[in-house]
């Protein structure tokens, strides 16, 4: 390993969850070091934060376009050369465009913008750039989501034939039936989170989930979306048919008011021989479930699994592997690719993938307003 990749980190600051997930998963395996960025737009919160998890003032900045401009003068050999974006959807595509645009490789979370076309801009001006681009995706670095990949991919469960997907959420139900309060929620609120709410937000991970366990594309579908109440003009429940290639089916169904639900993200993808089935809550176990014979449990760190699956693997058998390590194995791809080091494709959720999540959330809403009427990808 040479030596560490310096990491700058936009948003994220305080209490945010995105935030803690991105910093543990950065150090977990020794390639990045945080090097500064910008938490916070208020400055005395930004530094006081820097301070917090111990990081020094001297390139902490008060705003972006200072973080890009202080960064660009330095000596090349000093400079941040990856930045994480890590701030509300609405700020995702200028400030991914003009890193890009400086010679930042970058790792942004999803959605990757707030518009399909928006998505596109960032696309091509990556494939100019040859920068690295990875959309956080995170649960594709779970060890057990990448063995059912490679599962899928040897024939375990034969032909697919049938795709399910489930993420119910609860968080936002004790907000939604309070005007005044879901005024004050920014997922809820287009100018920032966008087209979609729970589309945008959940749906997306589903989606990028069905593409990438099965290897097919989903080539057309039809959507309901409910916001629950007329001033409400974001979706926060929904369901989605999906047509892949091949006669394949699909379902997606996806809520943010299914009430008491923590984060229940379930995968089942059924074949001509048998199906594999994954919880989110319980990620380390994948069932296989075959034609007239016992369930099989698969579970992480044993030789039976597959080489992407043990790669991401940190501990023995037996003990939990978590969300932490699912982003820090997301971060372990991006490192290789930075380094041009040889990494297998589903390491890392690339910018493709972050467009096919706008495809989607676009071609939802549109579905939804037409009607519920089938739409193309």
């Amino acid at each position: 390993m040479g030596k560490k990749i310096k990491l700058g980190i936009i948003g994220g600051g305080g209490d945010s969850l995105i935030g803690v997930l991105h910093r543990v998963a950065s150090f977990t395996n020794d390639n990045f070091e945080i090097v500064g960025g910008v938490f916070n737009p208020n400055w005395e919160e930004n530094i006081g934060f820097a301070a917090t998890i111990g990081l020094g003032t001297d390139r902490i900045y008060k705003d972006f376009d200072t973080f890009i401009s202080q960064e660009c003068a330095l000596p090349a050999a000093e400079r941040i050369e990856v930045v994480s974006v890590l701030t509300p959807n609405f700020l995702h595509f200028p400030m991914a465009k003009k890193l890009l645009e400086n010679g930042f490789h970058v790792i942004c979370e999803k959605p990757l913008t707030t518009s399909l076309e928006e998505a596109y801009i960032l696309q091509d001006i990556a494939q100019k750039t040859k920068a690295v681009f990875a959309v956080t995706y995170t649960y594709t670095g779970y060890p057990m989501v990448r063995q059912m990949r490679e599962m899928i991919r040897e024939g375990a469960i034969g032909t697919i034939q049938k795709v399910d997907i489930q993420y119910y959420q609860g968080w936002i139900n004790p907000v939604i039936h309070d005007s005044e309060k879901r005024k004050a929620v920014w997922r809820l609120d287009p100018s920032k989170a966008g087209i979609s709410c729970c589309m945008g937000d959940i749906g997306t991970h589903a989606f990028n989930m069905a593409e990438y366990l099965t290897g097919l594309e989903v080539n057309s579908l039809l959507a309901a979306l409910n916001t629950l109440y007329e001033d409400n003009s974001l979706d926060i429940d929904g369901t989605v048919l999906l047509r892949f290639s091949n006669q394949v089916r699909g379902l997606i169904r996806t809520s943010q008011i299914a009430t008491g639900e923590e984060n229940a993200f379930q995968v089942k993808i059924y074949g001509t021989k048998g199906g594999l089935l994954w919880e989110q809550e319980q990620p380390n176990a994948v069932t296989l479930l075959s034609e007239g014979k016992p369930l099989q449990v698969y579970t992480p760190g044993h030789p039976y699994n597959s080489e992407l699956s043990l790669k991401g693997t940190k501990l023995p058998p037996g003990h939990p592997e978590g969300i932490f390590d699912a982003m820090a194995n997301i971060y372990l791809g991006v490192a290789q690719a930075v380094r041009k080091e040889p990494y297998d494709a589903g390491e890392f959720p690339p910018i493709r993938d972050g467009v096919r999540g706008m495809q989607f959330v676009a071609q939802c809403v549109a579905s939804d307003k037409a009607g519920n009427q089938w739409v193309d990808l």
